[in-house]
């Protein structure tokens, strides 16, 4: 038995009898565990958006099942494993005013905690642009595509400034969230090394494609290599859309089919830099919340009580230095 499973049976008291409905536990009774009714959960990946605002969005497109008004009070009455008592919101609009639009949806409301926008990295306004949102204490970084920063890293051989972006994000204490196919980490590490300072997470687990068969080597040596730097975190998230599975089935529920891809980011990053992370409402397409927070949460729980904590809610405060509001957890509960 591995040394981290040896709290297994600490996993399994924990996987009993936890649904919740509308953000308040419906746990047993008999549940031993304090510390588990008292976890502090921040869900740092979700996507809200308005489809009626006059300017309509970008995305999703109309003919997806995603296209409706998506709010936190939507996320908040979503049936959950355990009660989430917090959200970062990932913006996945490409309008720059997007990013306005979501500090002023966290404005009134504690639940959110931070905001990862989008801003055109590389670009003459981006200095401007980011100067203007990083004055808000809720805006905690940005995001990027693997591609566009393997381009930045490429031009840095020739011109060292294509890099002073990323410089400026970590001068001013943001994190740089990067978001593509399963050759994300091997860039990540790249760019943790030219950039040490700037805080990185890796979205999705590297979007790799999660089957029945072993993690793709590549995918694992790129995970190794991004971990090696201590600057770089790594979202356990988007599992049930990456799995393998029939065209428009649910994804499998069961722990075991995760695990050997699950072994290998922990194993990597440790306690200390995993970040729980679901992707709503994206996830639904595959799997309701409720399944998937299970999944990560009872593989969590055979780390022990302090990893659970960390995954939960305080790794995810080093990667983005939110800040924590008054009224938060109270807020949870609300629809």
């Amino acid at each position: 038995m591995s040394q981290h499973r040896i709290w297994i049976l600490a996993a399994i008291a924990f996987s009993l009898g936890m649904g919740v409905t509308c953000g308040q536990p419906s746990a047993r009774a008999d549940e031993p565990s304090a510390w588990i009714d008292d976890l502090d959960i921040i869900d740092c990946h979700t996507h809200f958006y308005d489809p009626s605002r006059p300017e309509g969005v970008p995305w999703p497109s109309r003919d997806s099942s995603l296209y409706r008004t998506v709010l936190p009070g939507h996320f908040r009455a979503l049936k959950q494993f355990r009660p989430v008592s917090g959200t970062v919101i990932v913006e996945a609009s490409s309008r720059v005013e997007d990013n306005a639009w979501l500090l002023g949806l966290a404005a009134d409301d504690p639940f959110i905690v931070g905001i990862i926008g989008r801003l055109p990295i590389g670009s003459t306004e981006f200095a401007m642009q980011l100067s203007r949102f990083a004055g808000n204490s809720l805006f905690r970084g940005i995001r990027v595509r693997s591609t566009r920063l393997d381009e930045l890293l490429r031009a840095s051989r020739e011109d060292e400034d294509s890099l002073n972006d990323l410089r400026l994000l970590a001068e001013k204490g943001l994190a740089l969230d990067v978001n593509g196919g399963a050759g994300t980490p091997a860039v990540v590490a790249r760019a943790a090394e030219k950039i040490p300072r700037l805080r990185m997470v890796i979205n999705h687990i590297g979007n790799v494609k999660v089957s029945s068969t072993p993690p793709p080597e590549d995918w694992v040596k790129g995970i190794r290599s991004a971990a090696r730097h201590a600057n770089v975190f790594c979202k356990i998230s988007a599992l049930v859309e990456n799995a393998e599975r029939e065209s428009g089935a649910q994804a499998p529920n069961d722990l075991g089919f995760y695990r050997p891809y699950l072994d290998v980011v922990w194993d990597a990053f440790g306690d200390d830099r995993v970040i729980y992370a679901s992707n709503w409402p994206v996830s639904e397409r595959a799997a309701d919340y409720e399944s998937l927070q299970r999944i990560v949460f009872e593989y969590a729980a055979e780390w022990g009580e302090n990893a659970v904590r960390n995954f939960a809610s305080l790794n995810s405060q080093r990667a983005y230095q939110w800040v924590d509001r008054p009224g938060r957890r109270e807020s949870s509960g609300d629809e």
